[in-house]
């Protein structure tokens, strides 16, 4: 039985040695897994949750290809989300850099939308740290032109 309504959907995960090692240490710590399609990114989050009120998408003619794994977690908060977290680094499982908690309102949203959010925010953080890191380097420089 799994703990308090938690589940984790997977997406685009395809190293299937990886697949397994990670459905694996989800269903260890009695969390519900769902493997999603290639084409579930039309689909609104709520709806391959599996939560009442969400219908299937229509038929569209788009396209959508987003090559990074995806970990979408419901109900998996606080010391819990802290132990998941652990386990997975002590499995010695490399981190899935686009993962997120499901909201109220992020339910509402396509996965397509939420993987775009997602990899807007990461590349919003990878500039930030590049920045930081440049601004650091030039402080640096200056120090030991001044010879401290």
């Amino acid at each position: 039985m799994n703990n308090k309504g938690e589940h984790v959907l997977l997406y685009q995960f395809s190293d299937q040695a990886r697949l397994e090692a990670v459905t694996r240490l989800l269903h260890h710590m009695n969390i519900r897994v769902t493997v999603l399609p290639d084409e579930a990114w039309k689909e609104k989050v709520g709806f391959l949750l599996g939560s009442r009120g969400f219908s299937p998408a229509k038929a569209e003619e788009e396209e959508f290809s987003f090559p990074h794994e995806v970990m979408l977690m419901q109900n998996i908060r606080n010391k819990r989300l802290d132990k998941l977290l652990a386990a997975w680094k002590e499995a010695g499982l490399a981190p899935v850099i686009y993962k997120a908690v499901v909201t109220p309102f992020n339910t509402l949203w396509t996965l397509k939308k939420l993987c775009q959010t997602m990899e807007k925010e990461h590349g919003a953080v990878v500039k930030e740290i590049s920045e930081h890191e440049e601004q650091k380097a030039l402080s640096e420089d200056v120090i030991d032109e001044r010879g401290d």
